[in-house]
């Protein structure tokens, strides 16, 4: 029998064991499941804790809706708010402020983590250039595919390429049949409209006006529009327009008959476009006509308002009212003459003479309305009776009057207007000399403050040879100036000087600067300075008599002054004739015979104009002034070689061995004999030089030189060698040597020369541009562009390395190289001369002039420029253009230039002028591609 278990047994076992332990702390019950406390009237204190979590459900809406605004806003679950480190609700600092020491940390992680970021770069560079490889070697492109195939076609023949079938449409398509027609009925509508379209219709019905877009200018269709009436407004339009047009003041038809139409088109704008504007403009005008009719502009605006209008008519009656009651005014006057034809303007002009007798303006539109001559002088002289003091009037009659009838007319003139320096000024040029001097005294008398009647008459006694009253007239026209008050203005007077010389008095002009510069208040050490510019001023103006007279002044101040005489010589070489030139000169030598630029000056000017004997006078008076002048010895030496005295000229430059033995006296002396082909003794006399002068480079150059022409290579490499360590700063040295090395075919010696000479002189861009010239030469094109690189890095202002740069690179690249080399030596010679030969090669010849033109300004001494120009006009121009270039390289005379000194400094071309070099250089250039 089984025992029943008893009901405490029963209840121990179904009893929990967690309802024995203590509540954890701010538990309460049922809050899980949404219940809450409450309180009830035998409960004392409240059933919730303070720290308990209350519950809102159930809160009034209001309450609820102030909770939400009061408290934070709703956690953000979008995607994109999302982050790895903070999760869905930002960082858990984001409530907290953001101070300086936050901004500090963040700097430093950022900072840390572009550190890293910079170690790991090399890594993920060289990763991703593998991977680039990887790619192009898996998938390469079609170009790279075909390659070898491309390399192959350089061997195919003219007529392999020829017998290459034209690419065409091979496929094989199925033919297809044509389709059988099919014809569809046109509507009978489509009939009916193309039938109406051909037909004549007089009106446009209900429907098309509705939808066709017809309609007045006020924006509604008009029902049953009739066309004919269209078409005969529109005629009658074209008729009144061709009427307006045809009947203008001067009476002429100013309508082209073949071009009508486009006359028509182009007035018809200005008359119906502004339709509503021109009728309320015609109201205004009409109002201010109404409540102010004697001002004369309501009258005369209401006139051209109708003119422009094309109501020509009613522009004429309202002028004419206008004219009636504004009768006193000479602008409605005039206005009413205009508008008039010719048949009725002299009337018009008539009754303003009587109602306006004093105006000037309508006497003289009166005088111009008149055909004849004989009409016009009795205008005028009714004129004069009625208005005498008019300058104008009396200027406009003397103007048409025979010299005779002029002068008696000013004679009265200046009784009438003795305040008119024009009156006075013109009688004295129609007088005789007696009665022209009276003249003029009278105009002093009457003007004594015009300096133009004291000028007339230093003019006046110039043209009478009287040189010497000029510039008393001059002196004493300042003093009475300054008497009176006038203020003597500098600028003035020179401008009249200016003025005296284009009008061809010289003597005037002269006196008035040397009676001006020495006034103005200038300091004695700014004076000197102050002349200068002011003649300089003078000959950019042209006024070369002025600058002279400046020069001459100046000069007689300061006749020791090196730089005036040197002004003054060239003015008179660039403006003058070569015996003022001369005689400057001869004054100059006088003053300052110790300056040796001065004595060669006429030396040179002497034997170019063919007088040898006179230019040997010269150097031996130099000789006496200058004993021992460098100068001096290798210009008499040049004098007697030119002229192919060579036995004076050896005997001449061994004197100046003993007495002044210099660089450049044993270097001309090797040259002579070297020109003559007697090397050895030239090159004893470089020996004899290096012993006095070891570093001189010229004379190791010159050494090495004559070695390398007597064929002994190897003592001139010992020479360069030698030569590079006594002149270690010199750039054609190494060069040279460099050369000489390529010529035993030995080019890594030549780069080496050429490196240790960078070494030295890493800014000398002359050694730079070799060594990218031994790569080219050698075959090394990567080579020379990777030097270029560096060379422009090393020297990046130099226009010589980029000259060359530009056309190291492809066509399509240079003119994008070309700019970038313009940022960095815009104003270099050999860049400019770069970019015309790059328009060359584009043919913009215009450009190429340009450019030409704008190195030869910049730097006229560089021979390569001209014979560029020069082959460039042999290929494109004239033979005047042609001398024109030649004209400008001769007045140089040129000395520098790789391309120039290549040819003129070759021993064959020693007693070539400057016109035989210049086609020689031009013929020895490439056309540049």
């Amino acid at each position: 029998m089984t025992a029943v278990p008893s009901a405490q047994f029963l209840a121990s076992k179904k009893k929990k064991q967690f309802l024995d332990l203590q509540a954890p702390p701010g538990y309460v019950a049922g809050v899980g499941r949404g219940a809450t406390g409450f309180t009830t009237r035998s409960d004392i204190g409240p059933a919730r804790d303070d720290t308990d979590i209350t519950d809102d459900r159930h809160a009034h809406p209001m309450k609820a809706k102030k909770k939400d605004e009061d408290g934070d806003e709703e956690e953000d679950l979008n995607e994109a708010n999302y982050d790895e480190f903070s999760g869905y609700g930002g960082s858990l600092f984001s409530k907290d402020p953001y101070d300086k020491d936050d901004a500090e940390a963040d700097a430093i992680y950022q900072a840390m983590d572009a550190r890293m970021d910079e170690k790991r770069s090399d890594y993920r560079e060289e990763r991703l250039k593998k991977e680039l490889e990887k790619f192009r070697q898996e998938r390469p492109k079609i170009q790279q595919q075909f390659s070898d195939l491309k390399r192959q076609l350089d061997v195919v023949s003219e007529d392999d390429w020829k017998a290459i079938p034209e690419v065409g449409d091979a496929r094989n398509r199925k033919k297809r049949l044509p389709r059988k027609e099919q014809y569809t009925p046109v509507p009978d509508n489509v009939l009916l409209r193309a039938a109406e379209q051909q037909g004549m219709s007089h009106a446009v019905n209900a429907q098309e006006q509705k939808f066709g877009g017809i309609a007045t200018p006020m924006g509604a269709a008009t029902p049953d529009l009739d066309m004919r009436k269209v078409g005969e407004a529109r005629s009658t339009l074209m008729n009144l327009r061709l009427g307006q047009a045809s009947d203008s003041v001067g009476g002429q038809t100013v309508i082209d008959p073949k071009g009508y139409l486009t006359d028509l088109q182009s007035m018809l704008p200005s008359f119906g476009a502004d339709i509503y504007d021109i009728k309320k403009a015609r109201e205004l005008l009409k109002s201010v006509r109404e409540t102010n009719p004697n001002h004369p502009p309501a009258w005369i605006a209401s006139a051209r308002l109708e003119e422009v209008t094309g109501k020509l008519q009613s522009a004429r009656n309202i002028i004419m009212e206008g004219s009636g009651i504004c009768s006193k005014s000479e602008d409605i006057w005039l206005e009413a003459t205009r508008l008039q034809p010719p048949e009725l303007s002299r009337s018009v002009i008539a009754k303003a003479v009587q109602n306006v007798p004093y105006s000037v303006r309508i006497w003289v539109k009166a005088a111009e309305l008149e055909t004849e001559v004989k009409s016009k002088k009795k205008v005028y002289r009714k004129a004069l009776e009625q208005i005498p003091n008019s300058v104008r009037l009396w200027k406009e009659a003397v103007e048409i009057e025979d010299p005779d009838d002029a002068r008696i007319l000013l004679a009265r003139a200046v009784e009438c207007c003795p305040s008119s320096t024009e009156l006075w000024l013109a009688l004295a040029r129609l007088e005789t000399y007696e009665n022209a001097k009276k003249v003029v005294n009278k105009a002093r008398e009457n003007i004594p403050t015009d300096r133009q009647i004291w000028i007339a008459a230093a003019k006046l006694e110039e043209t009478q040879g009287n040189a010497a009253r000029v510039g008393v007239i001059i002196e004493r026209s300042l003093q009475s100036l300054a008497a009176t008050g006038v203020e003597i203005n500098r600028d003035l007077w020179l401008k009249e000087a200016i003025e005296s010389e284009k009008a061809g008095s010289v003597l005037t002009c002269q006196a008035i600067v040397r009676a001006i510069i020495p006034r103005g208040g200038l300091e004695e050490e700014d004076q000197k300075h102050t002349w200068i510019q002011d003649a300089e001023s003078f000959e950019s103006q042209s006024a070369f008599e002025c600058a002279r007279a400046v020069y001459a002044h100046a000069l007689s101040i300061y006749p020791n002054s090196k730089k005036l005489w040197q002004k003054a010589a060239w003015l008179e070489k660039n403006h003058g004739t070569r015996e003022a030139f001369e005689t400057i000169l001869e004054q100059a030598v006088a003053h300052r015979p110790r300056v040796e630029m001065l004595w060669l000056m006429l030396a040179k000017s002497k034997w170019m104009a063919g007088d040898i004997a006179g230019s040997r006078s010269i150097l031996s008076n130099a000789f006496a002034a200058n004993p021992n002048s460098e100068e001096i010895w290798l210009a008499a030496v040049k004098l007697e070689s030119e002229n192919s005295e060579d036995q004076r000229a050896r005997l001449l430059l061994q004197k100046a061995r003993s007495s002044a033995p210099t660089p450049r006296v044993m270097m001309k002396s090797a040259k002579l004999e070297w020109a003559l082909n007697d090397l050895t003794r030239a090159l004893d006399i470089v020996n004899e030089g290096l012993k006095s002068y070891l570093n001189d480079a010229k004379l190791w150059m010159m050494k090495g030189q004559l070695l390398e022409q007597m064929g002994q290579r190897e003592p001139a490499t010992a020479v360069y060698s030698e030569a590079q360590k006594k002149c270690p700063d010199s750039v054609v040295l190494p060069v040279l040597a460099s050369r000489l090395e390529e010529k035993n075919q030995n080019i890594t010696r030549a780069r080496a020369i050429l490196e240790t000479a960078r070494k030295r002189n890493p800014k000398k861009d002359e050694l730079w541009l070799e060594a990218v010239r031994v790569e080219l030469r050698a075959g090394q094109k990567e080579a020379a562009e990777k030097l270029m690189s560096m060379a422009v890095q090393e020297v990046p202002d130099s226009g010589l390395l980029y000259a060359d740069w530009i056309f190291m690179q492809p066509r399509a690249t240079r003119r994008r190289k070309s700019i970038d080399a313009a940022n960095k030596c815009e104003t270099d010679v050999h860049f400019l001369l770069a970019v015309a030969l790059l328009f060359w090669t584009e043919r913009r010849l215009a450009k190429v002039r340009e450019w030409f033109a704008r190195a030869i300004r910049l730097d006229a001494d560089l021979g390569d420029t001209y014979a560029y120009w020069y082959k460039f006009e042999q290929l494109h121009g004239t033979e005047e253009e042609q001398r024109e270039v030649m004209k400008k390289c001769v007045d140089a005379e040129p000395h520098h230039g790789e391309k120039w000194c290549a040819v003129s400094k070759d021993m064959r071309n020693y007693r070539r002028k400057t016109h035989e070099i210049l086609p020689m250089v031009a013929d020895s250039l490439d056309v540049p591609t």
